[in-house]
């Protein structure tokens, strides 16, 4: 990569690490998954390529098609809140069930489940949109050419770097959570940030 294409690179990963380390509903459920070791891999994958399709839609053009479509925004806005809610009342739920503890991290969740709840996570989040398609969009103008596209590849090896870090090194902390009462906390504090995000989301319409 020569030292023109370098620069924007680093531009592009920096502010997709930036914009995707923050917690959020898509990383805790990505850490849960990580520590029950269930799926792993695809669970990943489809986190990282979707950030991708949603970074080269952004830098394509799309992002200015969608900021002009304050209905689409809100429907998102109000299903993502909807999805939230829902799933920080399941975690709540396994947190004041040690039994329901037991049997998650002994049998593998179902595939389908976990790919279903994963891509809700992943689409159903406005903020996704807004960091992806809009935001990283928006400031891939200021390259032109092979810049903007080295500035887009950028962005997207964050996410892959991410989220399969996340994935897989959320094992080194499975000492700590061979206690049920490491795995009630932890979902206590998934069921938390869900239910704040959601209201965040809510909170946008107001």
């Amino acid at each position: 990569m020569g030292e023109a294409l370098y620069s924007p690179f680093l531009s592009g990963l920096f502010l997709g690490g930036s914009l995707i380390i923050a917690i959020g509903a898509q990383n805790a459920f990505i850490l849960r998954q990580g520590l029950l070791r269930q799926h792993v891999f695809i669970l990943c994958l489809i986190c990282s390529l979707s950030d991708a399709l949603l970074i080269s839609a952004g830098v394509a053009g799309l992002g200015t098609l969608v900021s002009r479509s304050p209905a689409l925004i809100t429907a998102v806005t109000v299903g993502g809140a909807i999805f939230l809610f829902t799933y920080a009342f399941t975690a709540f739920r396994r947190a004041t069930h040690p039994d329901a503890l037991h049997a998650a991290k002994s049998g593998p969740a179902g595939f389908k489940a976990a790919v279903g709840a994963c891509l809700a996570f992943t689409f159903l989040n406005p903020h996704v949109y807004l960091d992806t398609v809009l935001l990283v969009g928006s400031l891939s103008g200021a390259y032109e050419g092979a810049a903007r596209t080295s500035f887009a590849i950028g962005a997207i090896s964050a996410s892959f770097l991410w989220f399969f870090g996340l994935g897989y090194g959320a094992r080194l902390l499975e000492p700590l959570f061979a206690r049920p009462a490491s795995w009630r906390v932890l979902d206590t504090l998934i069921g938390l940030v869900m239910a704040v995000l959601g209201l965040n989301l809510l909170m946008r319409l107001v």
